[in-house]
């Protein structure tokens, strides 16, 4: 039996933190999906279909990675998809309290699907998304913290 996991989220933008994720996590899973959440409450830089494309972009050289994207509840798409385990990245202990409750009600609702925490590699612990849009939009250096691709659309966005 394949081990499938997922590494979901809104990846407005995605970052090399994710990335550093992303590699990782596909080492250890025969097949791993980044699912790109739909919410269309939220307010993005970035729009839905250009997050999926940047995602599509800097993980085309991984074998086992596919983009994929999902609505509504996380545990019904892990199903659809028979997705063994959910990969989740831990930056800092403040992130802990919120993965901790969202792997145990994921773990209630489907008793059969993991949640996998990886620690995020020390040189992107203090990076997030929000972040790098804030740093951005002042200007300031954000050439090691996002792949190439991304430095140039937040470029052109701001």
């Amino acid at each position: 039996m394949k081990k499938v996991a997922v590494y979901p989220g809104s990846f407005d933008p995605v970052t090399n933190g994710h990335l550093d994720i992303i590699k990782r996590a596909s080492k250890l899973f025969d097949k791993l999906i980044v699912a790109v959440l739909y919410n269309p409450n939220k307010k993005s830089l970035f729009t839905f279909e250009e997050r999926v494309t940047l995602l599509k972009e800097v993980v085309k050289d991984l074998d086992n990675v596919e983009v994929d994207s999902f609505s509504g509840l996380l545990i019904d798409y892990c199903n659809e998809k028979n997705v063994n385990a959910i990969i989740r990245g831990l930056r800092a202990v403040s992130d802990f309290e919120y993965e901790l409750q969202m792997a145990q009600m994921n773990r209630q609702l489907n008793s059969k699907v993991e949640t996998v925490i990886l620690t995020t590699s020390t040189k992107y612990s203090f990076i997030s998304s929000s972040l790098i849009k804030e740093v951005a939009k002042f200007k300031g250096d954000i050439s090691d913290l996002v792949p190439d691709i991304v430095l140039s659309k937040l470029k052109e966005r701001l």
